[in-house]
């Protein structure tokens, strides 16, 4: 048996499905305070496994040479989102060399890895011997903290290590100010400034409260929270109720902009939204709205010209459309946003045509080019992904209804 599958076979056998059944069978007697006692050792034992999983993320980069790419392939393997995946692989190079008192407390269940992340992030700045002299001080601190006691307690120490270091820090993330948009559940999401000079951040979340408080009079129905939602908003888009004009992009059937059912429509970049909303949105004064010819029997958007090199402005907006979103799975830039890019490249025997491009993100357009990542399009759209581990991922352009069923001929 090679090392992977002896590696595999006892964590199966650690997490196996009868020994589980067996414990939660044991459950169904404990008293409160046992309960409790049970959760935690429940959480000991899981951060001893996050260290494996750690110690396996640090192998990986090890063999890849630090690869940006690994992040990709992690994010891919494990199902979470690109930012989680940075944070694991980062946590699992530090852990596994500067960090050593870290990995210790996960080994003993006493950190999980939620706080091992913190102490990385935190000691992330300083150098290797400066983030093991962190690493020893903390070491008989962060037993027993919760996540933010962690990140504070971490932060406290890396500051005092590095006082001059700390002081460019502040410089560098102040330079690194960003715009982000998180996508939320039932049509919301959030806009944040992120990393944004601290007393900009508080002036100005000062002037939006005071505008909110402003607004709440004897016949105001929001809450100040509402409010201050809202003031934010129209400060954003140019004024009281937001005049600027702003583009989204909605895909929706005919018959559910026409009130004949309920199905839900899709944001781009977003996700689903209910029929109400999508009708809601698409009633605005502003709205263009445009047909979109599909395959009845698949949903698929159907085919365009071909044959040139540079994309003609309707094929890339036919593409666009078709994607959506970047077809790198588990990435959600949506399609506008994105590279339009040859699955098989040009000087290889690619075509310009919708059925040889395709939208990625700028990140993943350079990624498609390292070394070990191979790119493959089916002729029904299927996009295949295979990993320089040699796994494999597929992405399909999704169809913008239900296939429906072939009508018999009368």
């Amino acid at each position: 048996m090679d090392t992977r599958n002896a590696v595999v076979a006892v964590l199966e056998e650690i997490t196996s499905s009868d020994v589980l059944k067996e414990v939660n069978v044991l459950l169904d007697s404990l008293e409160d305070g046992n309960a409790v006692a049970v959760a935690v050792a429940a959480s000991e034992g899981i951060a001893r496994l996050e260290a494996v999983r750690f110690r396996a993320l640090a192998q990986l980069s090890r063999h890849r040479g630090g690869a940006g790419s690994v992040v990709q392939e992690v994010a891919l393997g494990l199902s979470v989102v690109d930012g989680h995946a940075v944070g694991l692989v980062s946590t699992a190079e530090a852990l596994t060399t500067r960090l050593p008192c870290t990995l210790g407390l996960l080994d003993r269940g006493k950190v999980g890895g939620y706080g091992a992340m913190k102490v990385a992030a935190a000691t992330a700045w300083l150098s290797d011997d400066d983030a093991r002299a962190v690493d020893a001080v903390s070491e008989d601190r962060l037993p027993g903290r919760n996540s933010e006691q962690v990140r504070k307690a971490a932060n406290h120490a890396a500051m005092m290590v590095d006082r001059e270091g700390a002081a460019r820090r502040a410089e560098r993330h102040r330079a690194g100010r960003r715009l982000s948009i998180r996508h939320g559940e039932a049509g919301v999401a959030s806009i944040e400034v992120e990393d944004g000079p601290v007393e900009k951040v508080a002036a100005a979340y000062t002037r939006i409260d005071r505008e909110a408080r402003a607004l709440k009079t004897g016949g105001e129905t929001r809450t100040l929270d509402q409010l201050r939602a809202d003031v934010a908003l129209d400060l954003l888009l140019g004024g009281q109720g937001g005049s600027e004009r702003s583009e989204v992009f909605l895909y929706m059937d005919l018959n559910t902009y026409l009130g004949l059912n309920d199905d839900p429509a899709e944001l781009a970049g977003h996700g689903h939204v209910p029929a109400a909303l999508a009708r809601h949105i698409a009633s605005g004064a502003d709205t263009v709205l445009r047909r979109i010819v599909t395959d009845p029997l698949s949903g698929q958007v159907l085919d365009l010209g071909r044959d040139r090199y540079r994309p003609t402005a309707g094929l890339g907006e036919f593409v666009r459309v078709r994607d959506r979103e970047c077809r790198r799975p588990g990435c959600h830039r949506v399609a506008q946003a994105c590279d339009l890019d040859h699955a098989v490249p040009w000087q290889h025997g690619g075509h310009t045509a919708d059925t040889d491009l395709i939208d990625l993100c700028r990140r993943d357009h350079r990624l498609k080019d390292e070394p070990g990542w191979v790119y493959r399009l089916t002729s029904d759209g299927t996009l295949s992904i295979t990993t320089p581990t040699g796994q494999s991922y597929d992405s399909a352009p999704p169809p913008l209804h239900e296939p429906r069923a072939e009508e018999p001929p009368f």
